[in-house]
Formats: C-alpha cells, sequence, structure tokens
C-alpha cells in the first residue's frame, strides 16, 4: 500500500502541475473552453460565461497548487479530498462531453495535446482510481519539509502562478502550442498531403424486402438488391486528415480573399474577433503602427467577426487606414489571444504577433 500510494502521489502530482501550467500558459485560451461548456446547449449557465476568465484562472491556480501540495505532503488530508472533488467534477464534465457529444475537446492539456471526448473522460477515470487510492492511504504521505517551509513554498508557488498569469494576459503565451504560431506558414497549414489518409464510412442500407426490413452495410456501393429502398444511415468509422488550419477564410462583400491575402509579400493583419469587446483605446496606438507600415509598402487589413457597421464606425472614429474583412470569430480566436492585436506576414508566414500591449515592439 505504501508504494503503491507513492506512485499515485508522483504520478497525480505531477500530472496536475502539468496540465495546470500548460492551461495557465494560455488561460484566455482555457476561458473560451469553459465559455462553451457554459453555453446555451451544452450546461446551460450562460451567466458563468462574463466570468469564465476569472474561474480558469482560479480553477488552474487551485490545480498546480493540489499538485505541488501533493508532491511535498503538505497538508495531505486537505489537499487528497480537495483533489478528489476536483477530479470527481472533471469527469462529470468529460462523461457528460464525451456521452452528449457537446464538447469535442475538453482542453485539459490546451493546445498541447489533442484529446477526443472519450479519451479524457479515460484519463480522468484513472487519475480518479489513483486518488481514490490515496484517500485510504494518506497516512502514508508525509512532508518533505519541516517547520513551516511547506507553507513557504506553497506561498512562492501562488506568487510564481500568479506572476505568470499577469505576464501571459497583458502580452501571450509564452510558448504558443496554435498552428499560427510566428514562423508558421498558414498557406502550409491548409495543405492535404496527397498520401494523407481518407476518412472511411460505413453505409446501412435498409429495404422492404418481402414485407420485412433488410439491413445491409456497404462501404459506399448502392447494394443489389430487389427491394424497396427505406434509408440509409452513415456512420464515419476512420477519420481523414485534417490540415492544422481547416477554417481560415478572409471573405468581404461575399468575396474569398485567402488565397490572394496569404500571397503577398508584405501584410499586415490587426485583427479584433469581436469589436464591442475590443480595448477601443489602443487603436490610437494601431494606426500610428500601420500608418508606418503602409510607408514601408506594406498592405494593411482588418480581420474580424464583427458587422460591417461597426467596423466602419471604428474606422471613422481612428481615422484608420485599412479595411475589416470577415473571418470567423473561433478562427481569430485561436489565431492570437489579445484583442486587438497584430500580425506580420509574408507569402503566408508569420514574422511577427504582438499583443496590444507590446506595438512598440514591431519592426516594419
Amino acid at each position: 500500500m505504501k508504494y503503491l500510494v507513492g506512485f499515485s502521489r508522483i504520478f497525480v502530482g505531477v500530472l496536475f502541475i502539468i496540465s495546470g501550467l500548460i492551461k495557465l500558459n494560455d488561460p484566455i485560451g482555457f476561458s473560451f473552453k469553459l465559455e462553451e461548456y457554459f453555453s446555451q446547449g451544452v450546461l446551460d449557465l450562460p451567466f458563468f460565461e462574463p466570468y469564465a476568465l476569472l474561474i480558469a484562472i482560479v480553477v488552474v491556480i487551485i490545480e498546480v497548487l493540489l499538485g505541488v501540495a501533493l508532491l511535498i505532503g503538505y497538508k495531505p488530508k486537505f489537499t487528497v479530498w480537495s483533489l478528489l472533488v476536483m477530479i470527481v467534477f472533471f469527469t462529470f464534465l468529460t462523461f457528460y462531453s464525451a456521452y452528449f457529444n457537446k464538447v469535442t475537446d475538453c482542453g485539459c492539456f490546451g493546445d498541447v495535446v489533442k484529446l477526443t471526448p472519450w479519451e479524457s473522460f479515460t484519463k480522468d477515470i484513472i487519475l480518479l482510481v489513483l486518488i481514490l487510492v490515496l484517500v485510504p492511504g494518506v497516512k502514508f504521505i508525509k512532508s518533505i519539509f519541516r517547520n513551516a517551509t511547506g507553507a513557504v513554498v506553497m506561498i512562492f508557488s501562488l506568487l510564481g502562478c500568479i506572476i505568470f498569469c499577469y505576464h501571459v494576459l497583458n502580452h501571450l503565451p509564452v510558448k504558443d502550442f496554435r498552428p499560427y504560431k510566428i514562423e508558421a506558414n498558414i498557406k502550409k497549414g491548409m495543405s492535404v498531403p496527397d498520401d494523407a489518409p481518407k476518412a472511411l464510412y460505413e453505409y446501412a442500407w435498409k429495404f422492404n424486402v418481402g414485407g420485412k426490413e433488410k439491413l445491409i452495410v456497404t462501404n459506399g456501393d448502392y447494394p443489389s438488391v430487389e427491394g424497396e429502398f427505406i434509408g440509409v444511415e452513415t456512420t464515419e468509422i476512420q477519420k481523414g486528415y485534417e490540415p492544422p488550419i481547416h477554417d481560415f477564410t478572409i471573405e468581404k462583400d461575399g468575396e474569398d480573399f485567402t488565397n490572394s491575402l496569404v500571397e503577398e509579400d508584405k501584410l499586415v493583419m490587426v485583427i479584433a474577433y469581436d469589436l464591442d469587446k475590443s480595448n477601443k483605446e489602443v487603436f490610437k496606438e494601431v494606426k500610428k503602427a500601420t500608418d508606418e507600415a503602409v510607408s514601408k509598402g506594406y498592405k494593411i487589413v482588418g480581420m474580424s467577426a464583427s458587422s460591417l457597421e461597426k467596423a466602419s464606425t471604428l474606422i471613422e472614429e481612428n481615422k484608420l487606414n485599412f479595411e475589416f474583412y470577415f473571418t470567423d470569430e473561433t478562427t481569430l480566436k485561436t489565431i492570437v489571444r489579445s484583442n486587438p492585436a497584430i500580425l506580420v506576414l509574408e507569402k503566408g508566414t508569420i514574422l511577427q504577433k504582438v499583443h496590444y500591449n507590446d506595438l512598440d515592439k514591431l519592426t516594419f
């Protein structure tokens, strides 16, 4: 029992710390995932959506601190029971997502490791079992520090989490794991290799043959049956290759400008996924940056999911020297965790990506 508790303690503690730090590197991304859980049709808790970022920050910091506390043996009873409550809640969420197919990615490891709903649920079941081992075996969890040293470690861990979180919120994630990271090429990210695996489907054909229903399963061919066709059900049995970037479009007045813009030698994208939620005061600095870019021969495009009316008002108020194009809101949120933000590209390759607090770091 002692060795089993020791293994569970290390495994659970390390995994909670890693999972927490990954999400702490991108708390805004995790808050988007929580908004998805809170939305209508999922948990139907829309009144929590305005507080999603705060909840995300609190949850991930607690996750990291519980992992640290478990490893150093700080207040073991409180730590183990807190872990149990948290993992029961997470297991419920992942089961709900998997069973009802509501949220396709739990965000447990951010953009580092993408898990399917059932994989996330399996992971939580394993953690639940290991934590249940710790409950009766809590007597074997001894502190590795004497006196108040454990409390000092916890305080410094908390301060470290807060400082790190403050930094990434006011700039950008320290490590970008998304397909739109610096040096990534958007056109290449949208391409599908010739040898990429294709999706495979199974078709269940229903016929009325002699007054009885007959079911024939094929991989696509229409079966040769003497009977009345009733219907067909299609099931995907193997997913095909999905490129890292599969939902990126730049549209204006119903026309798609994606291909032409990603071929530009000098392109600056001003991204603001929702103009109502943008920091409006920053657009004065955005104008200075884009004016300089224009003088250096750059083409400037704004990208937003907001209406043309709101975009026109913003352009007029700030005398901006570019027009806004429409791009899906989720895509824009994925590209950069800042509203607004600026990207500098060369033939589709992202050379620079900055938070609105770092516009002075742009070089053209």
